[in-house]
């Protein structure tokens, strides 16, 4: 067995085999000066508008989970921290399926995204990077109510019914997110990219679970305000980690609405700043929503709209009967009768389980192919099965070696010999084993055995239906395979500035005090007349040293970048004005 690219601690041990696929290494050592220099703006910046407009669990959170201001977090030193608080943090490629990110949740482990944006996209970018996931989500946290928050909602997150649609919008977004975020991209490959989107978004149809909690997440986790309207605070990760949009969020510009279940039916463009934001009062009240909308769940609800969603969604589901017997597999169809379902079919590998623990004899080799089963009540008879005792079982002829025709309401027929019955703990029968059966439905055959044992499920209602699988060692679910996201160290290492970045680096953390400031500027200046953010470290360090002639030329060179290049101003007056205006940004 190979070693795992990720060094574990006991909250990973836990994760199981199908989400350990999704992580990967998270390489420190390719984080380039320039990505570092990115990393220190932003968390420059932000810390020090942050302190005014974010919830106070942010700041106290970044001195909790050791988050520097000045270095990429590196995952083991995160995982330690966050170990103390039942939390840990493991590496990804980008955007991974939600239902996936959700279920990491569950378990306490936030889902990092290991690279870093662009010096371009330095304000904001689609594309989940070490910024949003490390800087985000991860200070917030050490508040332990919102902790429980982020675990229940992974929690019930996870077991959200899907569409179809859902993963072709999903594989969408993370296509977009990619080249996007992959320098040198044709603007039309992007354009195109983006309509793709809009189209799909504008043809999704009635929404999924998925859908809908994911609008959830959206307007808590990602963007979420807290506070009163007149006066929010921010706690939302992609605004916590975005220079651009937590200014801008905090304007009259950006409509706040008090939070509530509205949100789960407020969709959200990705591409585009948010038009309004909801405001939880606490954080306890994210947790009141959260229990609403699992209430119309499938999960909780059942039924024959919650096998219909199942079936819908041609993803491996679960549905739970009266009984506690689950049936996990892909649900190909349903019959039903005055509203009820009254027979099930799966289609392919399924397993039987009990309280998510898979039923011996009941794996997806004995039932390679489907199960079928009747639900329901017996025709004629005021008791269910499952509340028989074995008086009332016997007095019906349903015992070992009794030859059957049993009739359910609804029209379906099982007929054969009786085996042998399954118990649960409760000492109700969940399962009757049947040879020479047959089932049929107003006399269709549904299934007729030869030599083959027929399991016939017992359970009056469907009380659960769920995505995935109840047991989640019954299925081969190691079958990740998404596209890879794309490297820029080549590219960022060909253009020549990197090197310089790296001495001004040095130079800051002691490792080599030689290095001649006025030469690195005078060379950046020369063969890099349109790179910004090296120049407002530079002028950092003047300020820092007391060089105001050296700052001042510096300024200067910053005005001519600032006048051929606008779009940068605001960037580089924000990096001056951390200098200028001190207010301590240390925590």
């Amino acid at each position: 067995m190979s070693a795992p690219s990720y060094e574990s601690n006991p909250i990973l041990d836990k994760l199981p085999k199908h989400l350990k696929q999704y992580i990967k290494p998270q390489n420190y050592d390719d984080y380039t000066a320039i990505n570092q220099a990115v990393w220190r703006y932003v968390m420059r910046k932000n810390v020090d508008y942050l302190s005014k407009v974010a919830h106070s669990s942010y700041t106290e959170g970044l001195k909790k989970t050791g988050i520097s201001i000045d270095h990429i977090p590196n995952m083991y030193g995160m995982n330690r921290i966050l170990k103390d608080l039942g939390w840990a943090a493991v590496a990804v490629d980008g955007f991974i399926p939600p239902a996936a990110f959700m279920e990491f949740q569950a378990y306490n482990v936030l889902v990092i995204a290991a690279d870093i944006r662009q010096l371009e996209h330095i304000e904001y970018t689609p594309a989940p990077d070490i910024i949003h996931e490390g800087a985000g989500h991860a200070p917030i946290i050490a508040n332990p109510e919102y902790a429980e928050y982020l675990r229940r909602f992974g929690e019930i997150g996870c077991k959200a019914v899907s569409s179809a649609k859902d993963f072709e919008l999903y594989e969408a977004v993370r296509h977009l997110s990619i080249i996007k975020e992959a320098k040198g991209t044709d603007p039309l490959e992007i354009r195109a990219a983006e309509k793709h989107i809009e189209e799909l978004q504008d043809n999704m149809g009635e929404p999924s679970e998925m859908a809908l909690i994911r609008n959830l997440h959206w307007w808590t986790v990602e963007y979420g305000l807290i506070g009163t309207v007149d006066n929010p605070k921010i706690y939302g990760a992609g605004l916590l980690s975005s220079i651009g949009e937590s200014a801008w969020c905090m304007t009259d510009k950006v409509k706040k609405i008090p939070y509530s279940l509205a949100a789960a039916h407020t969709a959200f463009d990705i591409t585009k700043p948010q038009p309004q934001l909801f405001v939880t009062p606490d954080f306890a009240f994210l947790n009141q929503v959260l229990e609403d909308f699992a209430n119309t769940m499938a999960l909780r609800t059942g039924g024959l709209k919650g096998i219909q969603k199942l079936i819908n969604s041609k993803e491996l589901g679960t549905i739970e009967l009266s009984t506690g017997l689950q049936v996990s597999g892909n649900f190909e169809y349903v019959i039903a009768h005055e509203g009820k379902p009254i027979y099930f079919q799966t289609t392919g590998k399924s397993a039987l389980a009990f309280r998510e623990k898979e039923l011996v004899g009941q794996d997806s080799n004995k039932h390679a192919t489907g199960f079928g089963s009747p639900i329901g009540r017996l025709k004629g008879i005021n008791i269910a099965i499952e509340e028989m005792s074995p008086r009332d079982l016997k007095a019906y002829n349903i015992f070992e070696g009794e030859v059957v025709s049993l009739d359910f309401v609804g029209g379906i027929n099982v007929s054969g010999k009786i085996i042998t019955g399954t118990r649960n703990l409760q000492g109700q029968i969940i399962l009757i084993t049947f040879e020479h059966c047959t089932v049929t439905h107003e006399g269709k055959i549904l299934f007729q055995s030869k030599k083959e044992l027929y399991n016939m499920a017992i359970g009056e209602h469907i009380v659960s239906a769920f995505n995935g699988p109840a047991d989640v060692k019954s299925f081969d679910l190691l079958d990740h395979e998404l596209s890879k996201t794309i490297s820029n160290k080549e590219d960022l290492s060909e253009s020549g500035i990197e090197p310089y970045y790296q001495q001004i680096r040095d130079l800051r953390e002691g490792k080599n005090t030689t290095i001649s400031r006025h030469k690195v500027f005078a060379e950046v200046k020369k063969r890099f007349p349109k790179d910004w953010l090296l120049s407002v470290e530079l002028y950092e360090l003047a300020v820092t040293n007391g060089d105001i002639t050296f700052a001042q030329e510096i300024k200067n060179h910053l005005e001519n970048v600032k006048r051929d290049q606008p779009k940068l101003g605001h960037l580089i007056d924000d990096g001056l004005s951390l200098m200028d205006n001190p207010k301590g940004i240390k925590v």
